[in-house]
């Protein structure tokens, strides 16, 4: 088929279940594919990690000459992204050095088992909403300082905000845009109202370490708390949703693999990084030349709105053997799920952490269980893939 269409073809609901045959067109169809809008993906692993470290490529929007608000320093360029990203990293503890996250091992554990309990008497359960949305959404916002009962206003907000994120040719949808900025606006509200109540008054969560930042050179604006609260919370979370139930759903169908994890359970922080490669929870990536660039003799325009498709590259055949098998006992597994350069989720120690805590839990209860539907369905993003809900008879 045209390769102009991949794009397309990729963001169709349709292929939701199993876009990995279109990847490999993409992969096929050579290292640059335009598209018929103007933009180009990139599928091989080799040239997204070098463009992901290449300064000369922008994260942020307004590079293609849109006039548009500032985005949230996860879509910001050096040297304000590393300023924004640094004073979010702080509340986390020294790098290198044990901290927040190391801290919440053992409540980690106590929210798994905890949700983990209703399984216990068996019958027909969503591994979505009953397990992988609601434990790193209590985690995050125990973390950030939220209230137990107000932890359920995130999911609406929480939808509209991927929803707009998503990538997709037909990208003008004003209602999308709209209600994802009215999210935005509303859950950063709230979260800086929460901030503001322990202004002077710590209290030991992030929201807390944020607001009574010691150094005034340090502090965050009000727009920039706001920002950088929401971001904390999206990608505390939503991520980590895709990584465990995706987890779950490519170890219903590979009992075997279930067998070896549950047999040798120090496998499992390598099936975790597997997973990262072989189902990644992010796909995509959008990036924006400052100026022309050269990939792999093919000129790359400044302002091209330029996809690198991670979940392609994690399955290039010329970076790993046998890419489309899933395989815990993998050492080579330099995969592209978190991202990589200047912009590697700063929450991967937490989304590795939860979902080894997760996946382990899971294992022996897994043994008898079954899908109750297979492809489950999926959620509308193509860049944040992941079962919209995955039921499973225990």
């Amino acid at each position: 088929m045209d390769s102009e269409t991949l794009l397309a073809r990729i963001s169709d609901y349709a292929s939701r279940p199993n876009p990995y045959p279109l990847y490999a067109e993409l992969r096929e169809a050579g290292p640059v594919v335009w598209q018929a809008g103007g933009n180009c993906l990139i599928g091989g692993y080799h040239h997204i990690a070098a463009l992901l470290h290449d300064p000369r490529m922008s994260a942020d929007p307004r590079t293609r000459g849109e006039e548009t608000q500032k985005p949230p320093f996860l879509r910001l360029d050096d040297p304000e992204h590393h300023r924004l990203r640094t004073l979010a990293m702080r509340p986390f503890g020294p790098p290198h050095t044990p901290g927040r996250v190391d801290s919440m091992r053992g409540e980690i554990d106590r929210i798994t088992k905890e949700l983990l309990e209703p399984f216990e008497t068996g019958g027909q359960i969503d591994i979505v909403d009953d397990f992988a949305y609601p434990l790193p959404v209590t985690v995050i916002c125990r973390l950030l300082g939220v209230p137990r009962e107000d932890e359920p206003l995130f999911r609406g907000w929480s939808d509209a905000l991927v929803a707009a994120a998503d990538l997709k040719p037909d990208q003008d949808s004003t209602d999308t845009r709209k209600a994802g900025d009215q999210a935005r606006i509303e859950m950063g509200g709230y979260l800086v109202n929460l901030a503001e109540q322990r202004r002077g008054q710590p209290s030991g969560d992030l929201l807390s370490a944020l607001v009574n930042e010691p150094d005034p050179a340090l502090r965050l604006t009000r727009e920039e708390l706001a920002e950088t609260a929401v971001l904390l919370l999206i990608a505390g979370h939503e991520t980590t949703v895709n990584l465990i139930t995706n987890g779950v759903l490519t170890l219903l169908r590979q009992p075997e693999q279930q067998d070896l994890l549950r047999r040798e359970p120090e496998l499992l922080p390598r099936a975790v990084e597997e997973l990262l490669r072989y189902e990644p929870p992010v796909h995509m990536r959008e990036r924006i030349p400052h100026s022309d660039i050269d990939v792999a003799g093919t000129r790359i325009p400044a302002g091209t709105s330029v996809i690198l498709v991670l979940g392609a590259g994690n399955r290039d055949p010329r970076r790993f053997q046998d890419p489309d098998r899933f395989d815990p006992t993998r050492t080579d597994t330099q995969h592209l799920g978190f991202g990589s350069g200047i912009h590697f989720c700063y929450g991967a120690p937490l989304a590795r952490l939860e979902a080894y805590t997760a996946l382990g839990a899971l294992l022996p209860r897994l043994a008898e269980a079954r899908l109750v539907q297979d492809p489950p369905p999926y959620r509308q993003n193509a860049m944040l893939r992941g079962p919209r809900h995955l039921p499973v008879q225990l």
